[in-house]
């Protein structure tokens, strides 16, 4: 058989043609060589498989499943803090999670047990300008909530020393870990006040209102929202004076954390007046913080209570005023910064919550494997023909290195010594097992093996 016959050989079924190319440019590739590329092939595209799997499962689990009861450090009994944490608890019942409110003495022992991995609190509420919240590296914050003014209530007789005139008076200025004492303390160092014969005493609120209007305490600082019933009682009391601050723009500009306010004549008791004049403020605002390793979708269902309960007009701000993407202390957590641009989660917005958070995590083990998945779609069926062409091709080698030999050889040595392996190759074509598609290749090999096999058949 001359190379023209085997080598230009064209078969055609209705459009579509397969072209045989010349032996001596066909790769010469044994069987085992081919086997061996095969599932070397095979063996690569299910590891990619495997590897997709396994690194998004791997995403599944980093996220993991929302806990379904989550711990609030607010403050203490009656404060304001104590209040918006049943709002929030009530709001995220109803995707059911159960906010536990940890009763606390304020924003310095919230600080201290967000801190603490072991304390089992998850989120509070703190005022800014604590000490070491820069250093707090596992808090991150929601954004400030409102204005949380430092209140100063003193009996009317004491003339309104406020913190400068300190000497002689039985002053209370929050307890332990409370936001209030930390402020005072602060704004008495910044004043160089002198405390030594100051009696200081360490009083909850509500024990501190109750002796100030029995007159057994002279001077009351409390951090406090004007939302909270104790300081609405305080201000409306006639025997109770409001401490005004003068120097409020001199402390906003030594700490700039702090916002200077104004209590409106009459807010209090507008039929009795009280307070009888405007009552200048200085107040830090109030944060929402977390752990940084709280679950994204608790931190959704936070924000969005947050937006719920303080989004509305207070006395000290307009509507839309909070809850707002403030990072003061502590860094702006992307959940946050999320929410803030565009709202809650798509899904969240239309799918009850569970629902929504069992759909975002499928998604987020779908994405990684659509992305690897699709490509081998288009990459499996190139390859998988290659390996069929291959396995015919080597039989096509095969059927060369024959040929090549009857070429050499004598007429006396080729039958005995061709016919044998000739018919092995055919066996093997025979045996070939390939789909529909490349049929056409495997007759055109039989063809050529029949024309050789004539060739054979004529030398002798």
């Amino acid at each position: 058989m001359h190379r023209s016959e085997l080598g230009d050989f064209q078969a055609s079924r209705g459009t579509q043609s397969v072209m045989v190319r010349p032996f001596d440019e066909q790769p010469r590739m044994t069987p085992k060589m081919n086997g061996r590329r095969s599932r070397l092939i095979v063996a690569l595209l299910a590891g990619v498989i495997a590897i997709a799997v396994a690194i998004s499962v791997w995403l599944l689990i980093a996220s993991g499943i929302p806990p379904r009861t989550v711990t609030l450090a607010t403050g203490p009994e009656g404060s304001a803090y104590a209040q918006i944490g049943e709002r929030y608890r009530a709001i995220l019942a109803r995707s059911g999670v159960d906010l536990r409110l940890y009763a606390t003495a304020g924003s310095v022992e919230n600080l201290a047990k967000l801190r603490d991995p072991r304390s089992g609190v998850s989120a509070g509420f703190a005022i800014a300008g604590l000490s070491g919240a820069k250093e707090a590296s596992e808090v991150e914050t929601l954004g400030t909530i409102f204005y949380d003014p430092l209140w100063l209530f003193e009996r009317t007789s004491t003339n309104g020393f406020a913190l400068t005139g300190l000497t002689g008076k039985r002053v209370s200025l929050g307890s332990e870990g409370s936001g209030t004492r930390a402020l005072s303390y602060d704004l008495i160092a910044l004043a160089g006040t002198d405390t030594r014969r100051t009696t200081l005493l360490d009083l909850p609120p509500a024990e501190a209102a109750d002796r100030l209007l029995r007159g057994e305490v002279d001077l009351v600082a409390l951090v406090d929202s004007w939302d909270s019933p104790l300081i609405r009682r305080l201000a409306a009391a006639p025997e109770i004076s409001l401490v005004t601050f003068r120097r409020a723009d001199a402390l906003v500009a030594l700490r700039p954390h702090l916002n200077k306010l104004v209590l409106p004549t009459g807010v209090g008791n507008l039929a009795a007046n009280r307070p009888p004049n405007d009552v200048v403020l200085i107040a830090p605002k109030s944060s929402l913080i977390i752990r940084r390793d709280l679950h994204e979708a608790i931190q959704f269902l936070l924000l969005d209570a947050a937006a719920q309960i303080h989004s509305g007009p207070g006395i000290f701000h307009r509507t839309g005023t909070f809850p707002a993407a403030e990072s003061i202390d502590f860094p702006l957590s992307d959940e946050a910064v999320r929410f803030h641009k565009s709202g809650r989660p798509f899904l969240q917005r239309y799918l009850p919550f569970w629902l929504a958070v069992l759909a975002e995590r499928l998604l987020l083990l779908l994405v990684p494997l659509v992305g690897i998945v699709l490509p081998l779609i288009r990459v499996v069926p190139d390859a998988y023909r290659g390996m069929v062409e291959r396995r015919i091709i080597a039989l096509y080698g095969e059927l060369k290195v024959l040929e090549t030999e009857l070429e050499a050889s004598g007429a006396g040595a080729s039958r005995g010594e061709l016919i044998p392996r000739l018919d092995a190759l055919e066996r093997r074509a025979d045996q070939l097992r390939v789909p529909l598609r490349f049929s056409q290749m495997l007759y055109t090999l039989k063809v050529h093996i029949r024309l050789v096999r004539d060739r054979l058949a004529s030398r002798e």
